[in-house]
């Protein structure tokens, strides 16, 4: 096998590895590592939860005295500095390997490039950019978060093949398949959010957990935006089981009456935010979520949520189930409501598209590029 394609095949397993801490690593970024010697795998770990040994620890402690001479493969550069755990970059070097093959470098301006400089401080050879641009997709919301301190958005819908997300009396069980309604499910469980517009909640009652059948699957924090504080106490979603999930963000002048102190004494949060007209101004909602620690959001509706996301160009990608459905007709739901542009050169466009098969329904993938107007 040339050396280039074990390279990337021993990056590929790392890449296997570090999806494993999806869910469970945020606002940290998922990291697996391999440790190779000889051709063979001596040693592989990844970062399992938020504060627990770091990727390249687990590697180096399953490979023992088999890592002295050998090769490293991790999906981003070591730490050089002290957080939760101590510096990876000291384990690496006390371990006596060799080379080390980093797909991605530390998006972290802080620390951008210092554990490489570290290594090969030390003598270890080092080379960068083995699958990086996978490598960089693994954790793209971290890389938002920590440069910019707001959390990636990715907008999720069910549609039909006209492009209605619900009949004109609200009804949408069910527009997509069974398979596309559980991908979302394991989507949800590994972001670290999932958003609703208070229409959604009042329409649907949803409850907005993960049901996948598995008792390891963890539920995302279910933020509802309700800019009057009109959701009703008897929801599910501030019943026991979920309101110390559940936080409302609605306007600064709502949360501070006495409603909202009844959804505190339930167990949910109520978050105040400033109001942009009657709507809570998302743009100041990302940052006051993003100092909170979230880095992922799944945003999940309405129309009118989904509409007022485009404009304020907060949404970073798109998840759009299509069920070959025709609604027909000009009533029924739209993806997005409200004003939008008035030129098509205005509209996001969609870049890095996917398109793949999910059961009976197709999805649609990619990133949302945004013109130079102004938000």
């Amino acid at each position: 096998m040339p050396e280039q394609a074990g390279h990337e095949d021993y990056m590929r397993m790392a890449l296997a590895l570090a999806r494993k801490g999806a869910g469970r690593v945020s606002p940290n970024p998922m990291v697996g590592a391999v440790v190779v010697r000889g051709g063979r795998v001596a040693g592989s770990g990844c970062h399992r939860a938020f504060g627990a040994a770091h990727a390249e620890v687990h590697a180096l402690r399953r490979a023992g005295r088999a890592a002295r001479g050998a090769d490293l493969y991790v999906t981003l550069e070591p730490c050089a500095h002290y957080g939760k755990t101590p510096p990876c970059v000291d384990a690496v070097i006390a371990s006596g390997i060799k080379r080390v093959f980093v797909g991605q470098v530390d998006p972290n301006p802080v620390v951008r490039g210092r554990g490489i400089r570290r290594l090969r401080a030390a003598g270890i050879e080092v080379a960068a950019g083995i699958l990086k641009a996978e490598c960089a997709e693994l954790n793209a919301a971290f890389s938002k978060y920590i440069t910019t301190g707001l959390p990636l958005v990715t907008l999720k819908a069910a549609m039909t093949l006209d492009g209605r997300i619900a009949a004109r009396t609200g009804d949408s069980k069910w527009i997509s398949c069974a398979r596309s309604r559980n991908l979302v499910h394991r989507m949800r469980a590994e972001v670290d959010a999932v958003m609703v517009g208070i229409g959604t909640v009042m329409a649907d009652n949803p409850r907005l957990n993960v049901r996948l059948g598995r008792t390891s699957a963890r539920d995302p924090l279910r933020i509802v935006v309700d800019s009057r504080l009109r959701i009703d106490p008897a929801c599910n979603l501030l019943q026991p089981a979920l309101a110390r999930g559940t936080l409302v963000i609605t306007g600064h002048r709502a949360a501070g009456s006495r409603k909202a102190d009844l959804l505190r004494s339930r167990g949910a949060g109520v978050l105040g935010c400033a109001l942009r007209g009657a709507r809570v101004d998302l743009a100041s909602a990302m940052r006051l979520l993003g100092r909170r620690g979230i880095s992922h959001i799944l945003l999940e509706g309405g129309a009118g949520l989904f509409g007022e996301a485009l404009r304020r160009r907060i949404v970073d990608r798109v998840m759009l189930f299509y069920a070959p459905r025709l609604l027909g007709g000009s009533d029924g739901v739209p993806l997005a409501a409200g004003r939008g542009p008035a030129r098509i050169h205005d509209s996001a466009a969609l870049r890095g598209m996917r398109v793949r098969p999910v059961g009976s329904d197709f999805l649609v993938e990619g990133r949302l590029g945004y013109g130079s107007r102004k938000r």
